[in-house]
């Protein structure tokens, strides 16, 4: 499939891993860019490098530090999207928010503790706003049939760990609601499928307890000898939105050199 000019992802989460390289690997494929992160001076170099190598390949890029979770920021950037993109333009939304507490569900006491507000805090960012940003792409016109929707998952949607609980309870309902929307989705012609990439040393990972041991286990068994990494995953992206893939949705994809099925 040639993918047109005009063409434009959104990218949530576009600073750093996985959604740095898919933004990279797509403008390469001469994809636009409209990019979403929150940073603070700490880390703002990281989205202005991504920004800038998407405007070195000859893409548009548009970014904005802001909360992707926040409903007015959504429609601020979608406006000023709307402005550059026509209807159907947008060929991908990538769903790589990973902005969540790592606390236990039940800790030693109250104050070591899961509490309500970072539960729902949890859930929102890394499960619902796939869903209302979903919602206004397609309301508005910017997504059609071709387009593809898409969210970083993980194994933990499946397995306990350690700090992981209200994580894991985003993953997985991140990964019912990609079911649902390839099934109300299908009729217009737009897919929506998951990503569970393999463990990948990014800076999320490294806010997980454990996450060195993580990778030591990862690197034990992966059939590749070695551990996913984000450019894995934006090549697989890559081939989804550049070919004729209307007919895989649904699914929770595996990128991760057989990682998962050596897991047991």
């Amino acid at each position: 499939m040639t993918v047109p000019d005009s063409s434009w992802a959104v990218v949530l989460g576009a600073s750093s891993g996985f959604g740095a390289a898919v933004c990279r690997h797509l403008a390469s494929k001469g994809i636009n860019i409209c990019g979403v992160h929150l940073d603070r001076r700490a880390t703002i170099a990281d989205a202005e490098e991504t920004k800038a190598r998407v405007e070195a390949a000859g893409s548009r890029a548009l970014f904005f530090n802001s909360n992707a979770a926040d409903a007015d920021k959504r429609r601020e950037v979608l406006d000023t999207l709307a402005g550059s993109a026509g209807r159907g333009d947008v060929v991908l939304l990538f769903h790589s928010l990973a902005f969540g507490s790592l606390k236990p569900l039940v800790g030693e006491d109250e104050a070591d503790s899961a509490r309500q507000s970072q539960v729902a805090m949890t859930l929102d960012v890394m499960a619902n706003s796939l869903v209302y940003w979903t919602q206004d792409l397609v309301w508005r016109g910017l997504m059609g049939e071709g387009s593809r929707v898409l969210a970083m998952t993980s194994a933990g949607s499946t397995r306990a760990a350690p700090g992981y609980g209200m994580v894991s309870a985003a993953k997985s309902a991140l990964e019912s609601y990609i079911r649902q929307l390839a099934l109300e989705l299908g009729p217009r012609g737009i897919t929506a499928n998951a990503i569970r990439a393999g463990v990948t040393d990014t800076a999320a990972l490294r806010k997980i307890p454990g996450n060195e041991d993580m990778k030591k286990h990862a690197l034990g068994i992966n059939p590749g000898g070695r551990l996913t990494t984000p450019e894995d995953v934006a090549r697989a992206v890559g081939l989804i939105v550049d070919s004729d893939s209307s007919w895989i949705s649904g699914n929770v994809i595996g990128v991760d050199g057989g990682e998962d099925i050596a897991a047991g």
